[in-house]
């Protein structure tokens, strides 16, 4: 295998970094555990994220098809991508306390992204949390057919990205051991039915159009794309977790900051960059991205970067199902 063009994924026989970093950064600064816990405002940001796609998705209604593709990489991404850390922060009980209400929200959150994906986010992440790079439990990794199929080249890279949510939805057939069908998983599918019919009723076809490109570039053939490439992909091995420090966690809900968060799940985007400044001990010295548009085109153009650059590893969640509630106080 040539190191400059992986054609399998990286192996540890370690266990996941983050639980013993987590508790070396806790045993030396207790006072991290204030910043633990919900934050309400959370819930301002997703009614106006939602409420402003939809004003512009309206105001689209009409227009040509060139200002449709123009509005969604330019402005709509945005706010899809805004929409999908909010539903990450929904995951882990980070805006309300109860979780019913934290899943409520998360799937008013789902709305304008139109793909039905908050209520299997909130099982498949929290499982990625506590099994990271198990192949049958972590839906963040490429099946080796995805990483075959895509190989090391600009055509195969950008085909992915611009398809990332299909491959996304066809990992899950390959992690048999967690259920995937429940009530919110129903209730998932049926209010996007739902909210896709009034859309298209009221206003029209190219809003939804305008919707759909917004949500396709938000997580694929787009700078903040390379969002999914900075969190896990192998740029400086064996470390596998990186953050981003950049300036688009102005805009981003600081989910750049996921070292830090794989370390202190209860810290909400409102108090994660202080997790860094208070133990930058643990955090200095390890690499990070400033850039997410610099680490966008080295995926696309680099061949020594591709879907095969993961550290995996065997885990130890013996045999038989895994449900998202085993893994509650890691969450």
């Amino acid at each position: 295998m040539s190191p400059s063009r992986p054609l399998e994924f990286a192996r540890s026989t370690e266990k996941e970094p983050h639980l013993e970093r987590a508790r070396a950064i806790l045993r030396a600064h207790p006072e991290i555990k204030d910043l633990c816990g919900p934050t309400r405002i959370t819930a301002l940001f997703v009614l106006l994220l939602v409420g402003g796609q939809v004003a512009i998705a309206w105001a689209l209604r009409d227009s040509p098809w060139w200002a449709l593709l123009a509005t969604a990489w330019l402005v709509g991404a945005f706010i899809d991508h805004g929409l999908w850390v909010l539903i990450h922060e929904c995951t882990h009980n980070l805006v309300f306390r109860s979780p019913r209400l934290n899943a409520v929200l998360q799937l008013f959150t789902n709305l304008p992204i139109l793909f039905p994906a908050a209520a299997s986010f909130r099982k498949y992440h929290l499982i990625h949390h506590r099994f990271q790079g198990d192949p049958e439990l972590d839906a963040d990794l490429a099946t080796p057919f995805e990483a075959k199929l895509i190989g090391n080249s600009f055509w195969g890279k950008a085909f992915w990205e611009l398809n990332f949510w299909a491959f996304q939805a066809m990992r899950v057939s390959r992690l048999k051991r967690i259920p995937l069908v429940d009530g919110w998983y129903i209730a998932n599918f049926a209010i996007q039915i739902a909210f896709i019919a009034g859309v298209w009723a009221l206003l029209g076809p190219r809003a939804l159009v305008y919707m759909f490109l917004a949500s396709i570039f938000a997580i694929g053939l787009h700078p903040l794309g390379a969002r999914w490439i900075q969190e896990h992909f192998l740029v400086k091995a064996p470390q596998e977790t990186y953050s981003y420090y950049g300036p688009l966690n102005w805009v981003a809900f600081n989910v750049g900051y996921h070292n830090e968060h794989h370390d202190v799940m209860r810290v909400p985007w409102t108090r994660l960059p202080k997790v860094r400044q208070l133990a930058p001990e643990f955090y200095d010295s390890l690499h990070y991205h400033t850039s997410w548009t610099a680490l966008w085109l080295k995926f696309l153009f680099d061949p020594s970067l591709s879907l095969y650059s993961r550290m995996t590893r065997t885990g130890d969640s013996g045999a038989g199902t895994v449900r998202a509630e085993d893994t509650a106080k890691a969450a």
